[in-house]
């Protein structure tokens, strides 16, 4: 697999062995290939995640071996890279990695971390989030395009309701990711709370376009507001994480002008450097804002008040929560008699 190769990223020095391990064997990228995309990109993915708890999705042969989520900080893993204690929904809890110098992406590529996911909280408060996360998904039937609607449509309704400001980039797919920089006051459950209005407001006026249904067999060909990934423990994405599909895309920050006529293709492990040199972070200025939820959340008061609508369904792993109603698929509620919107 060749000798090993040492990396200076932003003056410590990081050893890679097994340069040449293919890593997407469509176009030949290897660990090397990864690694030094992540050199390049550094200081992008380093803003996206700083002080951050961090989950590494990794693969260590490859985009066609086995792979696997790390959760806790994996072992060997050098004393300057900090970590943070985060709970998890099952009352289990752990320290996960919380990258603060460029050179620990570098060092997570080494063991074949190609995505970064991190929480929306900083490692000194671990409670309180600091960022609301909007993932347009398309279903079936959609694509990016109709995830471009859908993201008009929510830049006015974020500033509608409070003026936010959000930030779009590509999902490394066919979806995008809206993030607004939040004051960290509210809890995961609150955060959650105002996702799903966003997502109901987006629902009432492009209603042919946009769902928040959980379950699949409601949702059509329509772009799914996933609302769950704000609950805790759900992560998204870092900006310029390397997703893993045969390509080697990347996920991409954007310019809001350049939403409608981005190609997520065009963003790779070996394009995202040149536009990175060419424009820097493209969403340098993000930990400039924090802004407030009370708008959404006096939004979602009014949904649940004037029109009845509660919460809705978390992942099937999470305990049940007060006020969710049943998580049944409504096709087997029907079956068994049941309402499938009963809690």
């Amino acid at each position: 697999m060749g000798e090993a190769v040492e990396l200076d990223v932003a003056g410590r020095t990081v050893r890679l062995s097994s340069p040449d391990k293919v890593f997407f064997p469509e176009h030949g990228y290897t660990k090397l290939d990864v690694a030094r995309y992540y050199q390049a990109v550094a200081p992008g993915i380093l803003r996206a995640l700083r002080e951050r708890p961090t989950t590494l999705e990794r693969y260590p042969d490859g985009i066609d071996g086995e792979w696997f989520y790390q959760k806790r900080a994996p072992r060997g893993m050098p004393d300057w890279i900090p970590t943070a204690h985060i709970t998890f929904p099952s009352g289990r809890s752990a320290d996960e990695m919380c990258p603060t110098e460029q050179a620990a992406v570098v060092w997570a590529a080494q063991y074949g971390t190609l995505t970064f996911h991190p929480w929306p909280v900083r490692r000194d408060d671990v409670e309180h989030p600091d960022e609301l996360r909007i993932d347009l998904d398309p279903q079936p039937g959609t694509d990016y395009t109709d995830a471009v609607r859908a993201a008009g449509e929510l830049r006015a309704v974020l500033d509608e309701f409070g003026g936010l400001r959000g930030w779009p980039k590509t999902s490394g797919g066919r979806g995008l990711h809206v993030f607004v920089p939040i004051e960290p006051r509210w809890t995961f459950t609150q955060v959650r709370r105002a996702a799903i209005a966003v997502g109901r407001e987006l629902e009432r006026r492009m209603p042919e376009q946009v769902t928040t249904k959980w379950w699949k067999e409601e949702r059509g060909a329509r772009i799914f507001v996933d609302y769950n990934q704000t609950a805790r423990d759900r992560t998204i994405a870092s900006a310029y994480s390397v997703r893993p599909r045969p390509h080697a895309p990347v996920s991409a920050p954007l310019r809001w002008e350049e939403v409608p006529t981005a190609r997520p293709r065009d963003f790779d492990i070996t394009t995202m450097p040149a536009r990175f040199a060419e424009a820097g972070d493209v969403h340098a200025d993000m930990d400039d804002h924090a802004y407030a939820l009370d708008a959404l959340l006096d939004l979602a008061a009014r949904d649940e008040r004037d029109h009845g609508l509660g919460d809705l369904p978390y992942p099937p792993e999470y305990p049940k929560m007060p006020g969710e109603p049943k998580r049944v698929q409504p096709s087997r509620a029907r079956a068994a008699g049941q309402d499938p919107a009963a809690s």
